[in-house]
């Protein structure tokens, strides 16, 4: 049975991560502090060695691969750009926490929503039709290694919606620059969809 390797990182640090702000849809850069982050972990050769690179068509996921992965062939995918935060976009959980609607979205739910914004269970779903485009994408090109640099929501969701083994979102938190290696195969993905998470890349 053929494994195909997927490095999913997380972008580089930005001003709205500094600010503790929602920061979905909203295309900032990364900050100078990322820039720096990111080119110190990619000089002391941390990152994987891969044939392709999927990258979310944010800016922030861009610039970060274009650090990491210089001279790799990127590929963006509109499907793993972070959640639609709505209303919520651009502001901290204290702006927030005087609202009812916003109490209601922090409890989850397949149809929980910020208004104007994406549901859990949409977000969920365009993940994995992400995961599944760069899948066949390997599968099609032959390609049995790739980075994909994208959001933490997305890592998260990915991970414990259809990994293995199975645990909550929050416990694949990871740090900017920081990411897990999953082993995916047609044998589980027919079957699940599921894919083996092998750990963290670093």
């Amino acid at each position: 049975m053929r494994n195909y390797r997927l490095y999913l990182i997380r972008h580089g640090l930005t001003s709205g991560n500094i600010e503790g702000k929602y920061i979905g849809l909203t295309d900032l850069p990364l900050c100078e502090e990322g820039q720096k982050a990111i080119t110190e972990l990619a000089k002391k050769e941390l990152y994987p060695n891969v044939q392709k690179v999927y990258s979310s068509p944010l800016k922030r996921c861009l610039e970060t691969a274009d650090i990491i992965y210089p001279e790799k062939l990127l590929l963006r995918v509109d499907e793993i750009a972070e959640c639609d935060f709505g209303e919520y976009e651009g502001k901290t959980p204290a702006e927030l926490e005087s609202r009812p609607d916003y109490a209601d979205w922090i409890k989850g739910g397949y149809e929980a929503a910020p208004p104007g914004g994406e549901s859990y269970g949409h977000f969920a779903i365009r993940c994995l039709d992400g995961l599944e485009f760069i899948f066949k994408n390997m599968m099609k090109e032959d390609i049995t290694s790739a980075a994909v640099i994208t959001h933490s929501g997305v890592i998260m969701n990915l991970l414990a919606g259809y990994g293995l083994p199975k645990m909550r979102p929050i416990d694949f938190a990871v740090n900017q620059g920081e990411g897990y290696e999953i082993h995916l195969s047609t044998f589980l993905w027919q079957r699940g969809p599921v894919f083996e998470i092998k750990g963290r890349i670093f």
